[in-house]
Protein backbone atom coordinates (compact mmCIF):
# COMPACT_ATOMS: atom_id res chain seq x y z
CA UNK A 1 0.00 0.00 0.00
CA UNK A 2 2.96 2.57 0.70
CA UNK A 3 4.18 1.67 -2.47
CA UNK A 4 0.92 2.46 -4.14
CA UNK A 5 0.79 5.38 -2.58
CA UNK A 6 4.02 6.77 -3.22
CA UNK A 7 3.21 5.97 -7.35
CA UNK A 8 0.50 7.82 -6.81
CA UNK A 9 1.69 10.80 -5.18
CA UNK A 10 4.46 10.74 -7.71
CA UNK A 11 1.96 10.55 -10.51
CA UNK A 12 0.03 13.47 -9.27
CA UNK A 13 3.05 15.55 -10.01
CA UNK A 14 2.76 18.45 -12.49
CA UNK A 15 -1.18 17.09 -13.04
CA UNK A 16 -3.97 19.75 -13.34
CA UNK A 17 -6.15 20.61 -10.35
CA UNK A 18 -9.13 18.71 -12.67
CA UNK A 19 -6.92 15.74 -12.91
CA UNK A 20 -6.28 15.23 -9.05
CA UNK A 21 -9.91 16.17 -8.31
CA UNK A 22 -10.35 12.77 -10.36
CA UNK A 23 -7.61 11.06 -8.80
CA UNK A 24 -9.37 11.95 -5.51
CA UNK A 25 -12.82 10.88 -6.49
CA UNK A 26 -11.29 7.82 -7.90
CA UNK A 27 -8.84 6.57 -4.20
CA UNK A 28 -12.09 7.46 -2.42
CA UNK A 29 -14.40 5.26 -4.14
CA UNK A 30 -16.98 8.03 -5.24
CA UNK A 31 -16.63 7.28 -8.84
CA UNK A 32 -15.95 4.07 -10.39
CA UNK A 33 -12.52 2.81 -12.63
CA UNK A 34 -15.40 3.04 -15.78
CA UNK A 35 -16.40 6.42 -14.53
CA UNK A 36 -13.02 7.38 -13.84
CA UNK A 37 -11.94 6.36 -17.37
CA UNK A 38 -14.60 8.31 -19.15
CA UNK A 39 -13.72 11.14 -17.32
CA UNK A 40 -10.10 11.60 -17.66
CA UNK A 41 -10.49 10.91 -21.24
CA UNK A 42 -12.90 13.93 -21.79
CA UNK A 43 -10.49 16.27 -19.93
CA UNK A 44 -7.07 14.31 -22.01
CA UNK A 45 -5.72 12.40 -19.51
CA UNK A 46 -3.77 9.60 -22.02
CA UNK A 47 -4.37 6.38 -21.41
CA UNK A 48 -0.92 4.87 -20.52
CA UNK A 49 -1.47 7.92 -17.56
CA UNK A 50 -4.97 6.32 -16.60
CA UNK A 51 -3.88 2.74 -16.53
CA UNK A 52 -0.65 3.57 -14.16
CA UNK A 53 -3.11 5.80 -11.84
CA UNK A 54 -5.68 2.74 -11.88
CA UNK A 55 -2.84 0.55 -11.05
CA UNK A 56 -1.94 2.79 -7.59
CA UNK A 57 -5.35 2.78 -6.76
CA UNK A 58 -5.83 -1.09 -6.79
CA UNK A 59 -8.99 -1.07 -3.89
CA UNK A 60 -11.02 1.68 -6.28
CA UNK A 61 -14.18 0.12 -7.09
CA UNK A 62 -14.51 -1.58 -10.35
CA UNK A 63 -17.32 -1.70 -12.55
CA UNK A 64 -17.62 -4.39 -15.84
CA UNK A 65 -18.42 -3.51 -19.37
CA UNK A 66 -21.81 -3.66 -20.01
CA UNK A 67 -20.96 -4.10 -23.70
CA UNK A 68 -21.02 -8.26 -24.85
CA UNK A 69 -19.09 -7.95 -27.68
CA UNK A 70 -16.47 -10.27 -27.68
CA UNK A 71 -17.70 -12.49 -29.90
CA UNK A 72 -16.97 -10.43 -32.44
CA UNK A 73 -13.29 -9.77 -31.77
CA UNK A 74 -12.23 -13.58 -31.43
CA UNK A 75 -10.64 -15.79 -34.39
CA UNK A 76 -7.23 -15.87 -36.34
CA UNK A 77 -7.01 -12.56 -38.69
CA UNK A 78 -7.41 -13.19 -42.32
CA UNK A 79 -6.73 -10.01 -44.77
CA UNK A 80 -8.26 -9.50 -47.57
CA UNK A 81 -11.69 -10.43 -48.59
CA UNK A 82 -15.02 -8.34 -48.34
CA UNK A 83 -17.90 -7.71 -46.09
CA UNK A 84 -21.43 -7.21 -46.91
CA UNK A 85 -23.70 -5.21 -44.44
CA UNK A 86 -27.45 -4.52 -44.66
CA UNK A 87 -28.48 -0.85 -43.05
CA UNK A 88 -31.10 1.54 -43.48
CA UNK A 89 -31.44 3.59 -46.35
CA UNK A 90 -30.26 6.94 -46.26
CA UNK A 91 -33.03 9.49 -45.82
CA UNK A 92 -31.31 11.86 -48.49
CA UNK A 93 -28.24 13.21 -50.05
CA UNK A 94 -25.21 12.58 -47.85
CA UNK A 95 -24.13 15.81 -47.35
CA UNK A 96 -21.79 16.44 -43.74
CA UNK A 97 -23.85 19.55 -43.17
CA UNK A 98 -26.91 18.46 -43.35
CA UNK A 99 -27.32 14.43 -42.38
CA UNK A 100 -29.56 13.58 -39.74
CA UNK A 101 -30.90 10.16 -40.38
CA UNK A 102 -29.12 6.60 -38.98
CA UNK A 103 -28.86 5.67 -43.15
CA UNK A 104 -26.51 8.85 -43.79
CA UNK A 105 -24.61 9.01 -40.79
CA UNK A 106 -23.54 5.05 -40.91
CA UNK A 107 -22.13 5.88 -44.58
CA UNK A 108 -19.97 9.67 -43.26
CA UNK A 109 -18.50 7.21 -40.64
CA UNK A 110 -16.91 4.83 -43.81
CA UNK A 111 -14.34 7.27 -44.97
CA UNK A 112 -14.71 10.21 -42.78
CA UNK A 113 -12.81 10.55 -39.32
CA UNK A 114 -13.23 12.99 -36.05
CA UNK A 115 -11.31 14.58 -33.58
CA UNK A 116 -11.35 11.87 -31.23
CA UNK A 117 -13.97 8.77 -31.20
CA UNK A 118 -16.67 7.74 -28.55
CA UNK A 119 -15.86 4.29 -28.55
CA UNK A 120 -18.73 2.26 -27.22
CA UNK A 121 -16.78 -1.09 -26.84
CA UNK A 122 -14.39 0.98 -24.64
CA UNK A 123 -16.52 2.91 -23.04
CA UNK A 124 -14.09 6.19 -23.31
CA UNK A 125 -13.33 9.08 -25.46
CA UNK A 126 -10.43 7.89 -26.99
CA UNK A 127 -8.34 10.35 -29.57
CA UNK A 128 -8.44 10.04 -33.40
CA UNK A 129 -7.52 12.57 -35.79
CA UNK A 130 -6.19 14.77 -32.29
CA UNK A 131 -4.03 13.10 -30.19
CA UNK A 132 -4.57 15.17 -27.51
CA UNK A 133 -6.69 17.88 -25.62
CA UNK A 134 -6.56 20.24 -22.94
CA UNK A 135 -8.98 22.65 -21.14
CA UNK A 136 -8.45 26.04 -19.88
CA UNK A 137 -8.79 26.26 -16.23
CA UNK A 138 -12.80 26.94 -17.11
CA UNK A 139 -13.27 24.95 -19.72
CA UNK A 140 -14.17 28.01 -21.89
CA UNK A 141 -11.12 27.23 -24.01
CA UNK A 142 -10.33 24.00 -25.55
CA UNK A 143 -6.97 23.09 -27.70
CA UNK A 144 -6.56 20.26 -29.91
CA UNK A 145 -3.31 18.91 -30.80
CA UNK A 146 -3.62 17.01 -34.50
CA UNK A 147 -2.13 13.86 -35.87
CA UNK A 148 0.92 13.90 -37.66
CA UNK A 149 1.40 12.27 -40.76
CA UNK A 150 -2.36 11.73 -42.11
CA UNK A 151 -3.50 12.34 -45.90
CA UNK A 152 -7.42 12.73 -47.16
CA UNK A 153 -7.61 10.27 -49.85
CA UNK A 154 -6.85 12.82 -52.32
CA UNK A 155 -2.80 12.74 -51.34
CA UNK A 156 -3.17 16.06 -49.23
CA UNK A 157 -1.93 16.52 -45.45
CA UNK A 158 -4.33 17.11 -42.77
CA UNK A 159 -3.31 20.36 -41.19
CA UNK A 160 -4.99 22.70 -38.66
CA UNK A 161 -6.50 24.62 -42.13
CA UNK A 162 -8.82 21.69 -42.91
CA UNK A 163 -9.90 21.60 -39.01
CA UNK A 164 -11.11 25.46 -38.86
CA UNK A 165 -12.57 24.71 -42.34
CA UNK A 166 -15.10 21.89 -41.50
CA UNK A 167 -15.60 23.47 -37.81
CA UNK A 168 -16.72 27.04 -38.70
CA UNK A 169 -19.02 26.13 -41.53
CA UNK A 170 -20.73 22.89 -39.17
CA UNK A 171 -20.87 26.25 -36.57
CA UNK A 172 -22.58 29.12 -38.92
CA UNK A 173 -26.35 29.42 -39.17
CA UNK A 174 -25.90 30.54 -42.33
CA UNK A 175 -25.45 26.90 -43.66
CA UNK A 176 -28.12 25.25 -41.74
CA UNK A 177 -26.04 22.22 -40.73
CA UNK A 178 -27.44 19.75 -38.72
CA UNK A 179 -24.81 20.03 -36.29
CA UNK A 180 -26.25 23.58 -34.95
CA UNK A 181 -27.78 21.61 -32.83
CA UNK A 182 -24.81 20.77 -31.39
CA UNK A 183 -23.28 23.80 -31.33
CA UNK A 184 -25.52 26.59 -31.11
CA UNK A 185 -24.70 28.67 -28.44
CA UNK A 186 -21.45 26.40 -27.38
CA UNK A 187 -19.32 27.67 -30.51
CA UNK A 188 -19.57 29.83 -33.08
CA UNK A 189 -17.26 30.07 -36.51
CA UNK A 190 -15.13 32.92 -34.91
CA UNK A 191 -14.33 30.48 -32.32
CA UNK A 192 -13.11 27.92 -34.31
CA UNK A 193 -9.27 29.16 -34.19
CA UNK A 194 -5.80 28.12 -36.04
CA UNK A 195 -3.03 27.98 -33.50
CA UNK A 196 -0.02 27.01 -35.26
CA UNK A 197 -0.42 23.72 -38.77
CA UNK A 198 -1.03 21.39 -36.18
CA UNK A 199 -2.99 23.00 -33.37
CA UNK A 200 -6.42 24.17 -33.11
CA UNK A 201 -8.09 26.18 -30.48
CA UNK A 202 -12.37 25.80 -29.93
CA UNK A 203 -12.93 29.35 -27.56
CA UNK A 204 -16.45 28.91 -26.68
CA UNK A 205 -18.90 30.95 -25.96
CA UNK A 206 -19.52 29.88 -22.41
CA UNK A 207 -17.36 26.65 -20.29
CA UNK A 208 -18.20 23.22 -21.07
CA UNK A 209 -17.11 20.25 -19.34
CA UNK A 210 -17.97 18.08 -22.03
CA UNK A 211 -16.79 19.52 -25.01
CA UNK A 212 -14.60 16.98 -26.98
CA UNK A 213 -17.68 15.10 -26.73
CA UNK A 214 -19.03 17.39 -29.52
CA UNK A 215 -16.65 17.53 -31.83
CA UNK A 216 -16.20 13.52 -31.88
CA UNK A 217 -18.16 10.55 -33.44
CA UNK A 218 -21.40 11.98 -30.94
CA UNK A 219 -21.31 14.56 -33.22
CA UNK A 220 -21.76 12.84 -36.72
CA UNK A 221 -21.83 15.70 -39.53
CA UNK A 222 -17.87 16.48 -37.61
CA UNK A 223 -15.98 14.33 -39.62
CA UNK A 224 -13.29 16.61 -41.11
CA UNK A 225 -13.03 17.51 -45.00
CA UNK A 226 -10.38 19.16 -47.34
CA UNK A 227 -10.40 23.17 -46.75
CA UNK A 228 -12.71 24.43 -49.62
CA UNK A 229 -14.92 21.19 -49.78
CA UNK A 230 -18.14 22.26 -51.54
CA UNK A 231 -20.73 20.15 -49.10
CA UNK A 232 -23.37 19.65 -51.62
CA UNK A 233 -21.12 17.46 -53.89
CA UNK A 234 -19.36 15.88 -51.06
CA UNK A 235 -21.79 12.32 -52.26
CA UNK A 236 -19.72 12.11 -55.42
CA UNK A 237 -16.42 11.61 -53.86
CA UNK A 238 -17.04 10.63 -49.70
CA UNK A 239 -13.27 12.18 -49.30
CA UNK A 240 -11.99 11.88 -45.88
CA UNK A 241 -9.24 10.48 -44.13
CA UNK A 242 -10.28 6.82 -43.17
CA UNK A 243 -9.20 3.45 -43.54
CA UNK A 244 -11.18 2.81 -46.35
CA UNK A 245 -12.32 5.41 -49.83
CA UNK A 246 -15.36 4.96 -52.32
CA UNK A 247 -15.57 2.83 -54.92
CA UNK A 248 -19.17 3.28 -55.99
CA UNK A 249 -22.15 5.23 -54.72
CA UNK A 250 -25.65 4.51 -55.80
CA UNK A 251 -28.58 6.57 -54.26
CA UNK A 252 -30.91 4.62 -52.31
CA UNK A 253 -29.24 0.92 -53.56
CA UNK A 254 -25.90 0.65 -52.11
CA UNK A 255 -22.37 1.97 -51.67
CA UNK A 256 -18.95 -0.07 -51.78
CA UNK A 257 -15.70 0.98 -49.99
CA UNK A 258 -12.00 0.16 -50.85
CA UNK A 259 -9.05 -0.47 -48.54
CA UNK A 260 -7.04 2.94 -48.12
CA UNK A 261 -3.38 1.76 -48.41
CA UNK A 262 -2.38 4.96 -46.85
CA UNK A 263 -4.18 4.87 -43.76
CA UNK A 264 -2.48 6.76 -40.77
CA UNK A 265 -3.27 3.37 -38.81
CA UNK A 266 -2.43 1.32 -41.22
CA UNK A 267 -4.41 -0.29 -44.23
CA UNK A 268 -7.34 -2.23 -42.77
CA UNK A 269 -7.89 -6.19 -42.72
CA UNK A 270 -10.65 -6.35 -45.58
CA UNK A 271 -10.02 -5.44 -48.45
CA UNK A 272 -13.46 -3.72 -49.66
CA UNK A 273 -16.89 -3.56 -48.08
CA UNK A 274 -20.06 -3.03 -49.62
CA UNK A 275 -23.24 -1.89 -48.34
CA UNK A 276 -27.32 -2.73 -49.28
CA UNK A 277 -29.92 0.23 -48.55
CA UNK A 278 -33.12 -1.17 -47.09
CA UNK A 279 -35.82 0.66 -45.62
CA UNK A 280 -37.49 -1.99 -43.44
CA UNK A 281 -35.98 -4.21 -40.70
CA UNK A 282 -37.23 -7.83 -41.83
CA UNK A 283 -35.58 -8.05 -45.55
CA UNK A 284 -32.13 -7.13 -43.44
CA UNK A 285 -33.16 -9.89 -41.33
CA UNK A 286 -33.85 -12.54 -44.09
CA UNK A 287 -30.65 -11.30 -46.29
CA UNK A 288 -28.14 -12.19 -43.08
CA UNK A 289 -29.74 -15.80 -42.52
CA UNK A 290 -29.93 -16.52 -46.40
CA UNK A 291 -26.00 -15.35 -46.66
CA UNK A 292 -26.38 -12.53 -48.72
CA UNK A 293 -25.36 -10.12 -45.94
CA UNK A 294 -22.68 -10.88 -43.57
CA UNK A 295 -23.93 -7.63 -41.21
CA UNK A 296 -26.90 -5.74 -39.92
CA UNK A 297 -25.69 -2.50 -39.03
CA UNK A 298 -28.47 -1.99 -36.18
CA UNK A 299 -31.42 -3.50 -35.69
CA UNK A 300 -34.01 -3.77 -32.66
CA UNK A 301 -35.71 -6.88 -31.28
CA UNK A 302 -39.33 -7.04 -32.76
CA UNK A 303 -39.26 -8.95 -35.36
CA UNK A 304 -35.55 -10.07 -34.69
CA UNK A 305 -36.20 -13.23 -32.42
CA UNK A 306 -34.80 -15.79 -35.30
CA UNK A 307 -31.51 -14.22 -34.89
CA UNK A 308 -31.87 -13.61 -30.93
CA UNK A 309 -32.31 -17.24 -30.38
CA UNK A 310 -30.02 -18.61 -32.64
CA UNK A 311 -26.18 -19.56 -32.01
CA UNK A 312 -24.94 -18.56 -35.85
CA UNK A 313 -24.97 -15.10 -35.08
CA UNK A 314 -22.70 -13.05 -32.89
CA UNK A 315 -24.82 -10.50 -31.18
CA UNK A 316 -23.22 -7.40 -29.86
CA UNK A 317 -25.22 -5.39 -27.50
CA UNK A 318 -23.86 -1.72 -26.05
CA UNK A 319 -25.81 -0.06 -23.68
CA UNK A 320 -26.97 3.40 -24.87
CA UNK A 321 -28.94 6.59 -24.59
CA UNK A 322 -30.81 5.82 -27.70
CA UNK A 323 -34.40 6.71 -27.10
CA UNK A 324 -37.86 7.63 -28.62
CA UNK A 325 -39.06 11.22 -27.97
CA UNK A 326 -42.82 11.82 -27.61
CA UNK A 327 -43.20 15.53 -27.72
CA UNK A 328 -46.33 17.32 -27.26
CA UNK A 329 -47.16 20.74 -28.35
CA UNK A 330 -46.80 23.05 -25.25
CA UNK A 331 -48.25 26.42 -27.09
CA UNK A 332 -51.19 24.48 -28.35
CA UNK A 333 -54.34 23.37 -26.84
CA UNK A 334 -54.85 21.07 -25.03
CA UNK A 335 -51.55 20.30 -24.64
CA UNK A 336 -50.74 23.56 -22.92
CA UNK A 337 -51.75 22.32 -19.61
CA UNK A 338 -49.13 20.71 -18.01
CA UNK A 339 -51.68 18.38 -16.63
CA UNK A 340 -52.75 16.93 -19.81
CA UNK A 341 -49.27 16.15 -20.37
CA UNK A 342 -48.96 14.47 -17.56
CA UNK A 343 -51.90 12.19 -17.74
CA UNK A 344 -50.40 11.41 -21.46
CA UNK A 345 -47.11 10.13 -19.50
CA UNK A 346 -48.82 8.46 -16.42
CA UNK A 347 -50.84 6.11 -19.00
CA UNK A 348 -47.89 4.10 -20.21
CA UNK A 349 -46.49 1.08 -18.66
CA UNK A 350 -43.16 1.42 -19.60
CA UNK A 351 -41.54 -2.25 -18.50
CA UNK A 352 -43.92 -3.78 -20.38
CA UNK A 353 -43.31 -1.41 -23.54
CA UNK A 354 -39.69 -2.62 -22.60
CA UNK A 355 -40.26 -6.16 -22.47
CA UNK A 356 -42.96 -6.30 -25.28
CA UNK A 357 -41.18 -4.07 -27.95
CA UNK A 358 -37.69 -4.17 -26.97
CA UNK A 359 -38.03 -7.76 -25.56
CA UNK A 360 -36.12 -6.63 -22.77
CA UNK A 361 -32.90 -5.23 -24.36
CA UNK A 362 -33.32 -1.22 -23.34
CA UNK A 363 -34.05 0.01 -19.90
CA UNK A 364 -37.42 2.23 -18.53
CA UNK A 365 -37.09 5.87 -19.13
CA UNK A 366 -38.35 8.64 -16.68
CA UNK A 367 -39.43 11.41 -19.39
CA UNK A 368 -35.61 13.28 -19.32
CA UNK A 369 -32.74 12.61 -21.58
CA UNK A 370 -30.55 11.19 -18.43
CA UNK A 371 -29.86 7.84 -19.22
CA UNK A 372 -28.62 5.29 -16.86
CA UNK A 373 -25.45 4.93 -18.66
CA UNK A 374 -24.55 8.92 -18.15
CA UNK A 375 -22.63 8.87 -15.00
CA UNK A 376 -24.05 12.35 -14.20
CA UNK A 377 -27.45 11.25 -13.97
CA UNK A 378 -29.46 11.39 -10.68
CA UNK A 379 -30.90 7.91 -10.03
CA UNK A 380 -32.29 9.43 -7.00
CA UNK A 381 -35.21 10.96 -8.98
CA UNK A 382 -38.11 8.72 -8.51
CA UNK A 383 -39.61 6.90 -11.40
CA UNK A 384 -42.65 7.71 -12.84
CA UNK A 385 -44.95 4.67 -13.30
CA UNK A 386 -48.71 3.82 -14.68
CA UNK A 387 -51.45 5.57 -12.58
CA UNK A 388 -54.34 5.24 -14.94
CA UNK A 389 -56.73 6.77 -11.56
CA UNK A 390 -54.40 9.73 -11.59
CA UNK A 391 -54.31 10.35 -15.21
CA UNK A 392 -58.12 10.98 -15.32
CA UNK A 393 -57.90 12.78 -12.01
CA UNK A 394 -55.56 14.99 -14.18
CA UNK A 395 -57.21 15.16 -17.57
CA UNK A 396 -60.61 16.20 -15.29
CA UNK A 397 -58.70 18.58 -13.68
CA UNK A 398 -57.69 20.22 -16.83
CA UNK A 399 -61.45 20.22 -18.29
CA UNK A 400 -61.07 17.39 -20.34
CA UNK A 401 -63.05 14.66 -18.12
CA UNK A 402 -64.54 12.99 -21.29
CA UNK A 403 -61.00 12.60 -22.68
CA UNK A 404 -60.26 14.78 -26.76
CA UNK A 405 -59.20 13.64 -29.69
CA UNK A 406 -55.57 14.34 -31.06
CA UNK A 407 -52.63 13.41 -34.34
CA UNK A 408 -49.62 12.02 -33.59
CA UNK A 409 -47.44 12.35 -36.27
CA UNK A 410 -44.26 9.71 -36.92
CA UNK A 411 -41.90 7.51 -39.02
CA UNK A 412 -41.89 4.67 -39.76
CA UNK A 413 -38.21 3.24 -38.21
CA UNK A 414 -37.50 0.35 -36.80
CA UNK A 415 -39.91 -0.71 -34.01
CA UNK A 416 -41.65 3.05 -33.83
CA UNK A 417 -44.76 2.38 -35.47
CA UNK A 418 -45.35 -0.09 -33.20
CA UNK A 419 -44.45 1.98 -29.89
CA UNK A 420 -46.86 4.54 -31.20
CA UNK A 421 -49.71 1.94 -31.65
CA UNK A 422 -49.28 1.03 -28.04
CA UNK A 423 -49.09 4.83 -26.77
CA UNK A 424 -52.05 5.24 -28.79
CA UNK A 425 -53.77 2.27 -27.26
CA UNK A 426 -52.81 3.32 -23.35
CA UNK A 427 -54.14 6.87 -24.01
CA UNK A 428 -57.72 4.99 -24.27
CA UNK A 429 -57.82 4.05 -20.83
CA UNK A 430 -58.16 7.65 -19.79
CA UNK A 431 -60.28 8.64 -23.06
CA UNK A 432 -58.15 9.99 -25.54
CA UNK A 433 -58.36 8.64 -29.01
CA UNK A 434 -55.04 9.25 -30.70
CA UNK A 435 -54.97 9.46 -34.78
CA UNK A 436 -51.70 7.96 -36.06
CA UNK A 437 -49.91 9.23 -38.98
CA UNK A 438 -46.65 7.19 -40.18
CA UNK A 439 -44.65 8.93 -42.63
CA UNK A 440 -41.81 7.33 -44.59
CA UNK A 441 -38.10 8.72 -43.23
CA UNK A 442 -38.05 10.08 -46.27
CA UNK A 443 -41.40 11.99 -45.92
CA UNK A 444 -40.74 12.61 -42.21
CA UNK A 445 -37.26 14.46 -42.68
CA UNK A 446 -37.80 15.35 -45.99
CA UNK A 447 -38.13 19.33 -44.92
CA UNK A 448 -35.98 18.97 -42.21
CA UNK A 449 -33.37 21.41 -41.90
CA UNK A 450 -31.85 23.75 -38.69
CA UNK A 451 -35.12 24.74 -37.16
CA UNK A 452 -37.61 23.94 -40.30
CA UNK A 453 -39.19 20.71 -40.48
CA UNK A 454 -42.64 19.33 -40.37
CA UNK A 455 -42.70 16.97 -37.71
CA UNK A 456 -41.44 19.63 -35.42
CA UNK A 457 -44.92 21.47 -36.41
CA UNK A 458 -46.81 18.83 -35.42
CA UNK A 459 -49.78 18.90 -32.23
CA UNK A 460 -47.66 15.39 -31.29
CA UNK A 461 -44.79 14.10 -32.47
CA UNK A 462 -42.65 10.55 -31.93
CA UNK A 463 -39.25 10.54 -33.12
CA UNK A 464 -35.67 8.66 -33.10
CA UNK A 465 -32.71 9.76 -30.68
CA UNK A 466 -29.57 8.56 -31.66
CA UNK A 467 -27.08 7.43 -29.01
CA UNK A 468 -24.53 10.20 -27.57
CA UNK A 469 -21.93 10.18 -25.00
CA UNK A 470 -23.07 13.14 -22.96
CA UNK A 471 -26.81 14.61 -22.57
CA UNK A 472 -25.64 17.52 -23.78
CA UNK A 473 -27.30 17.46 -27.18
CA UNK A 474 -30.62 15.66 -25.54
CA UNK A 475 -31.29 18.37 -23.30
CA UNK A 476 -30.28 21.48 -25.77
CA UNK A 477 -31.83 20.74 -29.33
CA UNK A 478 -34.89 19.42 -28.38
CA UNK A 479 -35.75 21.11 -24.86
CA UNK A 480 -34.41 25.01 -24.49
CA UNK A 481 -36.15 27.77 -25.48
CA UNK A 482 -34.39 28.38 -28.44
CA UNK A 483 -33.96 24.76 -29.59
CA UNK A 484 -33.42 23.88 -32.80
CA UNK A 485 -35.46 20.51 -32.47
CA UNK A 486 -38.04 22.23 -29.87
CA UNK A 487 -40.71 20.03 -31.40
CA UNK A 488 -42.36 20.28 -27.93
CA UNK A 489 -42.57 24.04 -28.30
CA UNK A 490 -41.06 24.37 -24.60
CA UNK A 491 -39.73 27.50 -23.14
CA UNK A 492 -38.79 27.70 -19.66
CA UNK A 493 -36.45 30.24 -18.59
CA UNK A 494 -35.71 28.15 -15.18
CA UNK A 495 -34.99 24.93 -17.44
CA UNK A 496 -32.81 27.06 -19.87
CA UNK A 497 -30.26 28.46 -16.80
CA UNK A 498 -30.01 25.02 -15.27
CA UNK A 499 -28.87 23.75 -18.47
CA UNK A 500 -26.11 26.31 -18.98
CA UNK A 501 -25.09 25.55 -15.50
CA UNK A 502 -25.06 22.01 -16.10
CA UNK A 503 -23.19 22.36 -19.56
CA UNK A 504 -20.60 24.24 -17.77
CA UNK A 505 -19.99 22.19 -15.20
CA UNK A 506 -16.44 20.15 -15.52
CA UNK A 507 -16.55 18.04 -12.14
CA UNK A 508 -19.29 15.13 -12.11
CA UNK A 509 -20.62 15.83 -8.96
CA UNK A 510 -21.60 18.77 -9.46
CA UNK A 511 -22.95 17.67 -13.11
CA UNK A 512 -24.86 15.21 -11.11
CA UNK A 513 -26.42 17.92 -8.54
CA UNK A 514 -27.55 19.94 -11.70
CA UNK A 515 -29.17 17.02 -13.46
CA UNK A 516 -31.59 15.80 -10.63
CA UNK A 517 -33.08 19.74 -10.25
CA UNK A 518 -33.64 19.06 -14.22
CA UNK A 519 -34.95 15.63 -13.89
CA UNK A 520 -37.41 16.93 -11.49
CA UNK A 521 -38.72 19.69 -13.22
CA UNK A 522 -39.02 18.10 -16.88
CA UNK A 523 -41.27 15.70 -14.51
CA UNK A 524 -43.20 18.50 -13.43
CA UNK A 525 -43.25 20.07 -17.06
CA UNK A 526 -43.72 17.23 -18.86
CA UNK A 527 -43.11 18.53 -22.31
CA UNK A 528 -41.50 15.49 -23.79
CA UNK A 529 -42.60 11.59 -22.80
CA UNK A 530 -39.43 9.12 -23.19
CA UNK A 531 -40.74 5.88 -22.11
CA UNK A 532 -37.20 3.88 -22.66
CA UNK A 533 -33.70 4.06 -24.01
CA UNK A 534 -32.67 1.10 -26.46
CA UNK A 535 -29.48 -1.15 -26.18
CA UNK A 536 -27.57 -0.93 -29.23
CA UNK A 537 -27.63 -4.18 -30.92
CA UNK A 538 -25.84 -5.33 -34.28
CA UNK A 539 -25.68 -8.61 -35.76
CA UNK A 540 -23.21 -10.50 -37.73
CA UNK A 541 -22.76 -14.10 -39.26
CA UNK A 542 -20.49 -16.63 -37.12
CA UNK A 543 -16.96 -15.75 -39.17
CA UNK A 544 -17.53 -12.15 -38.79
CA UNK A 545 -15.23 -10.22 -36.39
CA UNK A 546 -13.88 -7.47 -35.55
CA UNK A 547 -16.14 -4.90 -36.29
CA UNK A 548 -17.09 -1.87 -33.62
CA UNK A 549 -20.22 -0.81 -34.19
CA UNK A 550 -21.86 2.19 -32.15
CA UNK A 551 -25.20 2.63 -30.52
CA UNK A 552 -26.09 5.59 -32.87
CA UNK A 553 -26.16 3.48 -36.07
CA UNK A 554 -22.92 3.68 -37.23
CA UNK A 555 -20.32 0.78 -37.27
CA UNK A 556 -16.23 1.14 -37.69
CA UNK A 557 -14.35 -1.82 -39.96
CA UNK A 558 -10.72 -1.00 -39.81
CA UNK A 559 -10.19 -4.24 -37.69
CA UNK A 560 -12.65 -6.41 -39.09
CA UNK A 561 -11.96 -9.22 -41.32
CA UNK A 562 -13.86 -12.84 -42.25
CA UNK A 563 -12.90 -16.36 -41.70
CA UNK A 564 -13.54 -19.63 -43.51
Amino acid sequence: MDADRRMLDALRHERSELENHYIDELASGRIDRRQFIRRGAVIGMSTGLMSAILAACGNANSSSSSSSAAASSSGAAVKGGSLKLAMQAPAGQVNPLTVSDAGGLCLLAQTGEFLAFDNNLALALQPMLATSWTPSKNGSVWTFKLRPGVKFHNGSPLTADDVVYTMQALADPKNASNALSTFTSVLTPEGVVKVDDTTVAFHLEAPNGNFPYLVSSDNYNAIIVPKGTDFAKWQQTFIGTGPFKLSSFSQNVSASFVANPDYWGGPPKLASTSFQFYTSQQPQILALEGGQVDVIVQFVVQGAQSLLNSSSYNIIKLKSANHRELSMRNDMAPFNDARVRQAIALCLNRPGMVQALLDGYGEVGNDNPFAPKFPSTDTSVPQRTQDIPKAKQLLAAAGHPNGFQTTLTTEQFEEIPALAQVIAEAATKIGVDIKLKVESQSAYYGKATYGNSDWLDAIMSLVDYGDRGVPNVFLEAPLTSNGPWNAAHFKNPTYDNLVKQYVAAIDLQTQRQIAGRIETLLLQETPIVIPYFIDGLTATASTVHGVNPTSIAAIYLKDAYKTA
